[in-house]
C-alpha cells in the first residue's frame, strides 16, 4: 500500500529540474525554510500576523488568473503548483512541502496569478497578505532576505525545468523523474529500491509533460525489460543504472 512521503528536510520540494547530484550540489537542491534564520520572537510575530488555513486534499489554494494577495507558508501537507493551458492540459511545476512558501512571484500582491496551487494532501498553511508581508519585510531584515533567497531558488528551478522540457525527450524526463523519486523517497529492498510515495500515473504525467496513457504504457514497457516493477500504486526500481542511461539519452 502506498504511503505519504516521509519529509526529513523541512523545506523539501519535488521538481522535475531537481535530483541530479552530478551536476548540482546537494546543498543547492533545497530551499531554506522561510523562517529558518529568524529569531523565535520574529517567527512568533510573523505567524501571529498571518491567517491559518486548513485544506483537504484536492482543495484549491489559489487559482490561475485570480488576483495575487501575498504568500502562503506551508506548515503541513503538500501543495502542488501547476499551470493549465487553454486546452485544459496541465503541467506540474512543483510539489512544495512544510517550510516552503507558495503564491509568488508577486509576493506583495498585485497582478493575476500565472499558475494555480492546490492541496495534494491534507494541508495547513499560513496566509500572509501582501500588505502585511511588506510591513514584516521592512521590520525584519532576515525575513526580507529569506524572501529574496526563496524567489531566487524558485526562479532557478523553473528556469532549469523549462530547459529540460525544451531539450530532453519525454523518455529521458521520465527516467530522470523516477531516479529523483527514488533518491527522495527510496526504501532499499533486496531486489531494488521502492519508491514509497503516493504519486499516480497522472501525477507523473503532469510532472514530465506527457499524458497519463503514455506514462502507463512506458512503465509497462520498462517492467517488461526488468527495469521497474509495479506494485499496486508503488514502483520498484530494479535497474537504476538502466534508468541513468535513459536519462542521459542512451538506450538502456
Amino acid at each position: 500500500m502506498s504511503v505519504q512521503p516521509a519529509v526529513s528536510n523541512p523545506a523539501l520540494a519535488l521538481l522535475l529540474s531537481d535530483g541530479e547530484g552530478q551536476t548540482v550540489a546537494r546543498s543547492a537542491q533545497r530551499q531554506r525554510p522561510l523562517l529558518e534564520s529568524l529569531t523565535e520572537a520574529e517567527k512568533k510575530s510573523v505567524l501571529q500576523r498571518g491567517r491559518k488555513r486548513v485544506l483537504y486534499r484536492g482543495a484549491t489554494l489559489f487559482s490561475q488568473g485570480s488576483p495575487h494577495d501575498g504568500i502562503y507558508l506551508i506548515e503541513s501537507g503538500r501543495i502542488r503548483v501547476f499551470y493549465a493551458a487553454p486546452s485544459g492540459r496541465e503541467i506540474t511545476l512543483a510539489y512544495w512541502y512544510p517550510g516552503n512558501f507558495v503564491g509568488g512571484p508577486e509576493v506583495f500582491g498585485g497582478g493575476p496569478h500565472v499558475w494555480s496551487g492546490m492541496a495534494a494532501s491534507n494541508s495547513s498553511v499560513v496566509h500572509l497578505p501582501g500588505g502585511v508581508l511588506r510591513d514584516l519585510a521592512s521590520e525584519i531584515p532576515a525575513l526580507a532576505i529569506s524572501l529574496i533567497d526563496g524567489l531566487v531558488f524558485k526562479g532557478k528551478c523553473y528556469s532549469t525545468m523549462a530547459q529540460m522540457l525544451g531539450t530532453r525527450s519525454i523518455t529521458e524526463r521520465l527516467a530522470h523523474l523516477l531516479l529523483h523519486l527514488a533518491d527522495l523517497y527510496g526504501v532499499p529492498e533486496d531486489d531494488g529500491v521502492l519508491i514509497a510515495a503516493s504519486f499516480t500515473h497522472a501525477d507523473l504525467a503532469h510532472l514530465v509533460g506527457a499524458t497519463r496513457q503514455w506514462v502507463t504504457i512506458s512503465l509497462r514497457r520498462l517492467a517488461e525489460r526488468g527495469v521497474v516493477e509495479a506494485r499496486r500504486s508503488d514502483i520498484l526500481i530494479r535497474r537504476p543504472a538502466a534508468l541513468a542511461q535513459m536519462r542521459s539519452g542512451k538506450d538502456a
